[in-house]
């Protein structure tokens, strides 16, 4: 038979007991997941810079060896290669047909030639041409465009040996569900000309061309500054047409800075700027501009030595 004092001897937790309880595991975990919050924004934070670090590097790559061969041209001298097809030997020297001086950017074959700003794009905000002034996006100053020439040499291909190369970096706008913003495009143009004839055009129907290829999105700006022997800044602008001092200043160019601006995916600060005191981008030269929205802007700037333009390096 059960005592009466049976249930008197258990032991156990009294309502209060565990109120108490449950409060201070609500606060350990309150402050648990506060700190998990943390830890996890710094983490998308830290990623976040290293996607900016990582998209300027891979495009600094591409630009390093393209520049670095601007003005390459090859030669073969005294050789004993023979086209099945012609019957002839190969040339020693390139017989492509050159088109520089005054000639304009679009058949140019000068080593480097560069567009500034507004002026480069061709493109409104939304993706619709601007017509060929190219002007009607002044105000949003954005992006350079640079167009880099080299030649290389195919013993493999009997009816064109020779090649040459037009690769173009430059940005167009992109709108992604309202996030209007810019993305980084490369094309490659082949100069098209056989053995036999004198002429030829630029194509990009070639195994190895490409037209409008997209390498990076999330652009903010692109800015190529061409520097002289002394390392000095060369003005007016290297470019081929009318202007003599201009198109003169196309073979001294010796080394380009190079400035590329990309801002995170998502927003990266908690609260916006205020008008007063925005966030801003610093430019190499007259383009600093000044953001009042929550992304995250990092620039890469690296100067990239030309090794085929001119002499006296």
């Amino acid at each position: 038979m059960m005592k009466k004092n049976y249930f008197k001897n258990i032991l156990g937790f009294t309502l209060v007991e565990v109120l108490i309880g449950v409060v201070i595991s609500t606060v350990m975990m309150a402050a648990m997941y506060t700190t998990y919050t943390v830890v996890n924004n710094s983490f998308s934070q830290v990623t976040d810079r290293a996607k900016i670090s990582r998209s300027g590097r891979d495009i600094v790559e591409m630009l390093m060896r393209d520049i670095r061969m601007a003005g390459f041209k090859y030669i073969l001298g005294t050789n004993t290669f023979t086209s099945d097809i012609h019957g002839v030997d190969f040339p020693t020297r390139s017989y492509l047909e050159f088109q520089g001086g005054d000639t304009t950017i679009a058949l140019s074959h000068d080593p480097i030639i560069i567009e500034t700003g507004a002026s480069a794009l061709g493109f409104s905000i939304d993706g619709s041409p601007t017509g060929e002034s190219r002007h009607d996006t002044a105000k949003d100053q954005c992006c350079d465009r640079i167009h880099i020439v080299y030649d290389d040499f195919n013993q493999n291909d009997d009816d064109q040996p020779y090649k040459r190369y037009k690769i173009t970096y430059y940005a167009r706008p992109v709108n992604d569900g309202g996030d209007r913003r810019y993305a980084a495009f490369k094309t490659v143009q082949s100069w098209s000309q056989g053995l036999d004839d004198t002429n030829g055009a630029w194509v990009v129907d070639c195994p190895e061309c490409y037209e409008g290829q997209k390498i990076r999105d999330h652009l903010v700006d692109m800015e190529f500054i061409p520097l002289d022997v002394a390392g000095r800044r060369i003005t007016p602008l290297p470019r081929p047409g009318a202007d003599v001092v201009a198109r003169e200043n196309l073979y001294k160019i010796r080394a380009i800075d190079v400035r590329l601006t990309f801002r995170s995916k998502k927003e990266f600060y908690k609260f916006k700027p205020k008008a007063g005191s925005p966030r801003f981008v610093k430019a190499l030269g007259d383009r600093t501009r000044a953001f009042l929205d929550k992304y995250l802007r990092e620039s890469v700037v690296v100067t990239i030595h030309t090794r085929n333009i001119g002499s006296g390096i």
